[in-house]
Protein backbone atom coordinates (compact mmCIF):
# COMPACT_ATOMS: atom_id res chain seq x y z
CA UNK A 1 0.00 0.00 0.00
CA UNK A 2 1.61 3.25 -1.16
CA UNK A 3 1.23 6.58 0.58
CA UNK A 4 0.60 10.10 -0.80
CA UNK A 5 0.72 12.36 2.25
CA UNK A 6 -2.40 11.54 4.27
CA UNK A 7 -3.86 9.78 1.23
CA UNK A 8 -3.26 6.05 0.99
CA UNK A 9 -3.12 4.33 -2.38
CA UNK A 10 -4.90 1.04 -1.80
CA UNK A 11 -5.31 -0.35 -5.33
CA UNK A 12 -3.85 0.26 -8.81
CA UNK A 13 -0.98 2.55 -7.81
CA UNK A 14 -0.11 3.83 -11.29
CA UNK A 15 -3.71 4.68 -12.12
CA UNK A 16 -4.20 6.18 -8.65
CA UNK A 17 -1.24 8.54 -9.01
CA UNK A 18 -2.46 9.56 -12.45
CA UNK A 19 -5.91 10.34 -11.01
CA UNK A 20 -4.40 12.29 -8.08
CA UNK A 21 -2.31 14.33 -10.50
CA UNK A 22 -5.48 15.24 -12.40
CA UNK A 23 -7.37 16.51 -9.35
CA UNK A 24 -4.54 18.03 -7.31
CA UNK A 25 -4.88 21.84 -6.97
CA UNK A 26 -8.34 21.64 -8.58
CA UNK A 27 -11.64 22.83 -7.13
CA UNK A 28 -14.07 20.07 -6.14
CA UNK A 29 -17.82 20.10 -5.59
CA UNK A 30 -19.33 17.55 -3.21
CA UNK A 31 -22.68 15.86 -3.83
CA UNK A 32 -24.37 13.69 -1.21
CA UNK A 33 -26.78 11.23 -2.81
CA UNK A 34 -29.55 10.15 -0.44
CA UNK A 35 -32.38 7.63 -0.39
CA UNK A 36 -34.32 5.15 1.71
CA UNK A 37 -34.91 1.43 1.41
CA UNK A 38 -37.24 -0.72 3.47
CA UNK A 39 -34.39 -3.25 3.51
CA UNK A 40 -32.82 -1.16 6.28
CA UNK A 41 -35.69 -2.10 8.60
CA UNK A 42 -34.74 -5.77 8.66
CA UNK A 43 -33.47 -6.30 12.23
CA UNK A 44 -29.65 -6.43 12.59
CA UNK A 45 -29.03 -5.29 8.98
CA UNK A 46 -27.93 -1.72 9.72
CA UNK A 47 -26.31 0.22 12.56
CA UNK A 48 -27.67 3.52 11.26
CA UNK A 49 -30.27 4.00 13.97
CA UNK A 50 -31.12 2.88 17.48
CA UNK A 51 -34.24 1.17 16.11
CA UNK A 52 -34.79 -0.03 12.51
CA UNK A 53 -37.72 2.36 11.96
CA UNK A 54 -35.48 5.36 12.68
CA UNK A 55 -33.44 4.61 9.56
CA UNK A 56 -36.09 6.52 7.56
CA UNK A 57 -34.72 9.69 9.15
CA UNK A 58 -30.98 9.02 8.81
CA UNK A 59 -30.32 10.39 5.28
CA UNK A 60 -32.38 13.54 5.94
CA UNK A 61 -30.63 14.09 9.29
CA UNK A 62 -27.20 13.58 7.67
CA UNK A 63 -27.92 16.26 5.05
CA UNK A 64 -29.23 18.68 7.69
CA UNK A 65 -26.04 18.14 9.67
CA UNK A 66 -23.95 19.04 6.62
CA UNK A 67 -25.89 22.25 6.03
CA UNK A 68 -26.57 23.47 9.56
CA UNK A 69 -24.28 21.62 11.93
CA UNK A 70 -27.37 20.17 13.58
CA UNK A 71 -30.25 17.85 12.71
CA UNK A 72 -33.77 19.23 12.41
CA UNK A 73 -35.93 16.27 11.43
CA UNK A 74 -34.88 14.46 14.64
CA UNK A 75 -33.73 15.49 18.08
CA UNK A 76 -29.99 15.02 18.53
CA UNK A 77 -27.80 13.40 15.91
CA UNK A 78 -27.87 10.14 13.92
CA UNK A 79 -26.08 7.55 16.05
CA UNK A 80 -25.51 3.81 16.20
CA UNK A 81 -27.16 1.78 18.97
CA UNK A 82 -23.95 2.36 20.98
CA UNK A 83 -24.07 6.12 20.53
CA UNK A 84 -21.38 6.39 17.85
CA UNK A 85 -21.89 9.54 15.71
CA UNK A 86 -22.69 9.54 12.01
CA UNK A 87 -19.77 9.88 9.56
CA UNK A 88 -21.53 13.06 8.40
CA UNK A 89 -19.57 14.64 11.25
CA UNK A 90 -16.34 13.83 9.39
CA UNK A 91 -17.79 15.07 6.11
CA UNK A 92 -18.97 18.37 7.58
CA UNK A 93 -15.54 18.95 9.12
CA UNK A 94 -13.82 18.38 5.75
CA UNK A 95 -16.24 20.71 3.96
CA UNK A 96 -15.61 23.47 6.51
CA UNK A 97 -11.82 23.11 6.62
CA UNK A 98 -11.37 23.13 2.85
CA UNK A 99 -14.34 25.42 2.05
CA UNK A 100 -15.84 22.98 -0.46
CA UNK A 101 -19.34 23.69 -1.89
CA UNK A 102 -21.86 20.88 -1.61
CA UNK A 103 -25.31 19.76 -2.73
CA UNK A 104 -27.75 17.00 -1.84
CA UNK A 105 -29.50 14.84 -4.45
CA UNK A 106 -32.41 12.51 -3.66
CA UNK A 107 -33.00 9.23 -5.44
CA UNK A 108 -36.14 8.53 -3.36
CA UNK A 109 -36.92 9.45 0.25
CA UNK A 110 -39.50 8.60 2.91
CA UNK A 111 -38.45 11.54 5.08
CA UNK A 112 -37.31 14.73 3.36
CA UNK A 113 -34.67 16.95 4.96
CA UNK A 114 -35.37 20.45 6.17
CA UNK A 115 -32.63 21.57 3.80
CA UNK A 116 -32.34 22.25 0.06
CA UNK A 117 -31.92 19.21 -2.18
CA UNK A 118 -32.31 18.22 -5.82
CA UNK A 119 -35.22 15.80 -6.28
CA UNK A 120 -34.84 13.26 -9.09
CA UNK A 121 -38.51 12.29 -8.69
CA UNK A 122 -37.66 8.78 -7.56
CA UNK A 123 -39.54 6.77 -4.96
CA UNK A 124 -38.13 5.21 -1.79
CA UNK A 125 -37.05 1.61 -2.18
CA UNK A 126 -38.97 -1.45 -1.03
CA UNK A 127 -37.59 -4.46 0.86
CA UNK A 128 -35.41 -6.31 -1.68
CA UNK A 129 -36.89 -9.62 -0.50
CA UNK A 130 -39.92 -8.71 -2.65
CA UNK A 131 -37.80 -8.83 -5.81
CA UNK A 132 -39.35 -5.47 -6.74
CA UNK A 133 -37.08 -3.03 -4.96
CA UNK A 134 -37.06 0.21 -6.98
CA UNK A 135 -39.54 1.82 -9.37
CA UNK A 136 -38.59 3.88 -12.44
CA UNK A 137 -34.86 3.19 -12.21
CA UNK A 138 -34.24 4.32 -15.77
CA UNK A 139 -36.00 7.66 -15.21
CA UNK A 140 -33.95 8.40 -12.11
CA UNK A 141 -30.70 7.51 -13.87
CA UNK A 142 -31.50 9.71 -16.86
CA UNK A 143 -32.42 12.71 -14.68
CA UNK A 144 -29.28 12.15 -12.58
CA UNK A 145 -27.18 12.18 -15.77
CA UNK A 146 -28.51 15.66 -16.57
CA UNK A 147 -27.61 16.82 -13.05
CA UNK A 148 -24.15 15.26 -13.34
CA UNK A 149 -23.48 17.04 -16.64
CA UNK A 150 -24.62 20.31 -15.07
CA UNK A 151 -22.24 19.87 -12.12
CA UNK A 152 -19.41 19.23 -14.59
CA UNK A 153 -19.79 22.83 -15.79
CA UNK A 154 -19.16 24.31 -12.34
CA UNK A 155 -16.62 21.89 -10.83
CA UNK A 156 -13.09 20.85 -11.76
CA UNK A 157 -13.97 17.46 -10.34
CA UNK A 158 -16.91 15.94 -8.52
CA UNK A 159 -16.88 14.04 -5.23
CA UNK A 160 -20.05 11.95 -4.85
CA UNK A 161 -21.03 10.36 -1.53
CA UNK A 162 -24.12 8.62 -0.20
CA UNK A 163 -26.37 8.13 2.78
CA UNK A 164 -28.76 5.19 2.73
CA UNK A 165 -29.09 2.75 5.65
CA UNK A 166 -29.08 -0.87 4.54
CA UNK A 167 -27.05 0.05 1.46
CA UNK A 168 -24.43 -2.68 1.65
CA UNK A 169 -27.17 -5.34 1.53
CA UNK A 170 -28.82 -3.82 -1.55
CA UNK A 171 -25.35 -3.41 -3.09
CA UNK A 172 -24.76 -7.13 -2.51
CA UNK A 173 -28.05 -7.92 -4.26
CA UNK A 174 -27.09 -5.89 -7.33
CA UNK A 175 -23.58 -7.36 -7.46
CA UNK A 176 -24.87 -10.94 -7.29
CA UNK A 177 -27.54 -10.24 -9.91
CA UNK A 178 -24.79 -8.87 -12.19
CA UNK A 179 -22.51 -11.89 -11.70
CA UNK A 180 -19.95 -10.40 -9.30
CA UNK A 181 -18.68 -12.69 -6.55
CA UNK A 182 -19.38 -10.45 -3.55
CA UNK A 183 -20.48 -12.96 -0.92
CA UNK A 184 -18.63 -12.38 2.37
CA UNK A 185 -17.00 -9.29 0.80
CA UNK A 186 -19.31 -6.31 1.42
CA UNK A 187 -18.62 -4.20 4.49
CA UNK A 188 -20.81 -3.36 7.46
CA UNK A 189 -21.35 -0.37 9.74
CA UNK A 190 -21.19 -2.80 12.66
CA UNK A 191 -18.03 -4.35 14.17
CA UNK A 192 -19.41 -7.85 13.57
CA UNK A 193 -20.38 -8.07 9.91
CA UNK A 194 -23.73 -9.94 9.51
CA UNK A 195 -22.68 -11.62 6.24
CA UNK A 196 -25.03 -14.59 6.48
CA UNK A 197 -28.03 -12.35 7.05
CA UNK A 198 -27.12 -10.13 4.10
CA UNK A 199 -26.58 -13.11 1.81
CA UNK A 200 -29.90 -14.71 2.78
CA UNK A 201 -31.76 -11.42 2.24
CA UNK A 202 -30.13 -10.85 -1.15
CA UNK A 203 -30.75 -14.43 -2.27
CA UNK A 204 -34.39 -14.26 -1.17
CA UNK A 205 -34.78 -11.13 -3.29
CA UNK A 206 -33.17 -12.73 -6.31
CA UNK A 207 -35.42 -15.76 -5.96
CA UNK A 208 -38.53 -13.57 -5.71
CA UNK A 209 -37.44 -11.74 -8.86
CA UNK A 210 -36.81 -15.02 -10.68
CA UNK A 211 -33.16 -14.11 -11.14
CA UNK A 212 -30.19 -16.45 -10.83
CA UNK A 213 -26.65 -15.31 -10.03
CA UNK A 214 -25.30 -13.38 -13.01
CA UNK A 215 -28.56 -13.40 -14.99
CA UNK A 216 -28.57 -9.58 -15.14
CA UNK A 217 -24.89 -9.13 -15.99
CA UNK A 218 -25.83 -6.88 -18.91
CA UNK A 219 -29.10 -5.58 -17.48
CA UNK A 220 -28.12 -3.09 -14.75
CA UNK A 221 -31.47 -1.31 -14.72
CA UNK A 222 -33.29 -4.58 -14.04
CA UNK A 223 -30.72 -5.50 -11.38
CA UNK A 224 -31.32 -2.25 -9.47
CA UNK A 225 -35.08 -2.49 -9.99
CA UNK A 226 -35.16 -6.03 -8.60
CA UNK A 227 -32.75 -5.97 -5.65
CA UNK A 228 -31.17 -2.50 -5.47
CA UNK A 229 -32.04 0.85 -3.93
CA UNK A 230 -32.83 4.36 -5.23
CA UNK A 231 -29.44 5.74 -4.17
CA UNK A 232 -27.65 3.35 -6.55
CA UNK A 233 -29.78 4.63 -9.46
CA UNK A 234 -29.17 8.29 -8.62
CA UNK A 235 -25.46 7.87 -7.90
CA UNK A 236 -24.87 5.89 -11.11
CA UNK A 237 -26.54 8.58 -13.22
CA UNK A 238 -24.50 11.33 -11.57
CA UNK A 239 -21.26 9.46 -12.32
CA UNK A 240 -22.21 8.85 -15.95
CA UNK A 241 -23.21 12.48 -16.50
CA UNK A 242 -20.23 14.07 -14.76
CA UNK A 243 -17.43 11.62 -15.64
CA UNK A 244 -18.13 12.13 -19.33
CA UNK A 245 -16.56 15.58 -18.80
CA UNK A 246 -14.56 15.75 -15.53
CA UNK A 247 -12.94 13.40 -12.99
CA UNK A 248 -15.29 11.84 -10.44
CA UNK A 249 -14.22 10.54 -7.03
CA UNK A 250 -16.80 8.00 -5.87
CA UNK A 251 -16.78 8.52 -2.11
CA UNK A 252 -17.77 5.45 -0.14
CA UNK A 253 -17.09 1.85 0.79
CA UNK A 254 -18.17 -1.41 -0.82
CA UNK A 255 -21.47 0.13 -2.01
CA UNK A 256 -19.35 1.89 -4.63
CA UNK A 257 -18.67 -1.46 -6.29
CA UNK A 258 -22.37 -1.94 -7.12
CA UNK A 259 -22.44 1.53 -8.67
CA UNK A 260 -19.22 0.71 -10.54
CA UNK A 261 -20.87 -2.41 -11.95
CA UNK A 262 -23.95 -0.44 -13.08
CA UNK A 263 -21.89 2.36 -14.65
CA UNK A 264 -19.65 -0.12 -16.47
CA UNK A 265 -22.67 -1.83 -18.02
CA UNK A 266 -24.27 1.47 -19.07
CA UNK A 267 -21.26 3.54 -20.19
CA UNK A 268 -17.90 1.79 -19.78
CA UNK A 269 -15.77 4.57 -21.23
CA UNK A 270 -16.45 7.03 -18.39
CA UNK A 271 -14.63 4.76 -15.92
CA UNK A 272 -11.33 6.13 -17.26
CA UNK A 273 -12.27 9.30 -15.34
CA UNK A 274 -13.30 7.57 -12.09
CA UNK A 275 -11.67 6.53 -8.83
CA UNK A 276 -13.02 5.30 -5.50
CA UNK A 277 -12.16 7.32 -2.39
CA UNK A 278 -12.77 5.67 0.96
CA UNK A 279 -11.35 5.47 4.49
CA UNK A 280 -8.46 3.51 5.95
CA UNK A 281 -11.03 1.62 8.03
CA UNK A 282 -12.59 0.16 4.87
CA UNK A 283 -9.38 -0.87 3.10
CA UNK A 284 -8.02 -2.44 6.30
CA UNK A 285 -11.31 -4.14 7.19
CA UNK A 286 -10.70 -7.89 7.43
CA UNK A 287 -14.44 -8.67 7.27
CA UNK A 288 -14.84 -7.20 3.77
CA UNK A 289 -12.85 -7.01 0.53
CA UNK A 290 -13.37 -3.87 -1.54
CA UNK A 291 -10.28 -4.58 -3.67
CA UNK A 292 -11.45 -8.11 -4.40
CA UNK A 293 -14.81 -6.86 -5.66
CA UNK A 294 -13.40 -3.96 -7.70
CA UNK A 295 -10.86 -6.26 -9.38
CA UNK A 296 -13.73 -8.27 -10.88
CA UNK A 297 -15.37 -5.19 -12.39
CA UNK A 298 -12.87 -2.57 -13.57
CA UNK A 299 -9.30 -1.26 -13.20
CA UNK A 300 -10.36 1.86 -11.29
CA UNK A 301 -7.98 2.92 -8.51
CA UNK A 302 -8.89 2.98 -4.82
CA UNK A 303 -7.69 5.80 -2.58
CA UNK A 304 -8.18 6.02 1.18
CA UNK A 305 -8.07 8.88 3.67
CA UNK A 306 -5.59 8.00 6.41
CA UNK A 307 -7.89 9.03 9.25
CA UNK A 308 -6.95 7.85 12.72
CA UNK A 309 -9.06 8.47 15.83
CA UNK A 310 -7.09 6.28 18.23
CA UNK A 311 -5.72 9.34 20.06
CA UNK A 312 -9.07 11.08 20.31
CA UNK A 313 -10.31 12.19 23.72
CA UNK A 314 -13.85 11.31 22.64
CA UNK A 315 -14.96 7.70 23.09
CA UNK A 316 -17.58 7.96 20.34
CA UNK A 317 -14.82 8.75 17.83
CA UNK A 318 -12.31 6.22 19.19
CA UNK A 319 -14.94 3.56 18.48
CA UNK A 320 -14.25 4.03 14.74
CA UNK A 321 -10.92 2.32 15.38
CA UNK A 322 -12.82 -0.72 16.66
CA UNK A 323 -14.63 -1.23 13.36
CA UNK A 324 -17.85 0.70 13.96
CA UNK A 325 -19.36 2.71 11.05
CA UNK A 326 -16.09 2.90 8.98
CA UNK A 327 -17.51 5.04 6.15
CA UNK A 328 -20.57 6.91 4.91
CA UNK A 329 -21.85 10.32 3.72
CA UNK A 330 -18.75 10.53 1.50
CA UNK A 331 -16.43 10.79 4.51
CA UNK A 332 -13.36 9.18 2.96
CA UNK A 333 -13.59 10.82 -0.46
CA UNK A 334 -14.29 14.32 0.82
CA UNK A 335 -11.44 13.98 3.33
CA UNK A 336 -9.13 13.16 0.41
CA UNK A 337 -10.45 16.22 -1.45
CA UNK A 338 -9.84 18.44 1.58
CA UNK A 339 -6.24 17.19 1.91
CA UNK A 340 -5.62 17.96 -1.77
CA UNK A 341 -7.40 21.32 -1.90
CA UNK A 342 -5.43 22.71 1.03
CA UNK A 343 -2.13 21.34 -0.39
CA UNK A 344 -1.33 19.44 2.76
CA UNK A 345 -2.15 22.26 5.19
CA UNK A 346 -4.88 20.01 6.58
CA UNK A 347 -3.23 16.99 8.13
CA UNK A 348 -5.07 14.07 9.70
CA UNK A 349 -4.11 15.52 13.13
CA UNK A 350 -5.64 18.95 12.36
CA UNK A 351 -8.60 17.16 10.89
CA UNK A 352 -9.20 15.22 14.11
CA UNK A 353 -9.16 18.45 16.13
CA UNK A 354 -11.81 19.96 13.86
CA UNK A 355 -13.94 16.82 14.10
CA UNK A 356 -13.68 16.87 17.90
CA UNK A 357 -14.73 20.52 18.01
CA UNK A 358 -17.73 19.86 15.78
CA UNK A 359 -18.61 16.82 17.89
CA UNK A 360 -18.65 18.96 21.03
CA UNK A 361 -20.92 21.53 19.36
CA UNK A 362 -23.29 18.74 18.35
CA UNK A 363 -23.40 17.29 21.84
CA UNK A 364 -24.23 20.70 23.30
Amino acid sequence: MGKYGDILIAHREREARKFLDKIENQKPVFVCTIGNTETAKIPEISAAGKFPEITDYTPAADVELLFYGECRCIDGVPVTPDGIPTPALITRSALILADIPFFAVSGGLRVKPYAPFIDLEGEPGEDIRTGKAVKNVEGVIRRAEVVGRTFSKIADYLVVGESIPGGTTTALGVLLAMGVDAKLKVSSSMPVNPHNLKISVAEEGLKAAGVRLGDLRNEPINAVASVGDPMIAAFSGLVIGAASEIPVLMAGGTQMTAILSVVKALKTEVLENVAIGTTRWIVEDKSSDIKGIVSQISDVPILAANLNFSNSKIEGLKAYERGVVKEGVGAGGISIASFLKTRGKITSEKFLKEIEENYKKLME
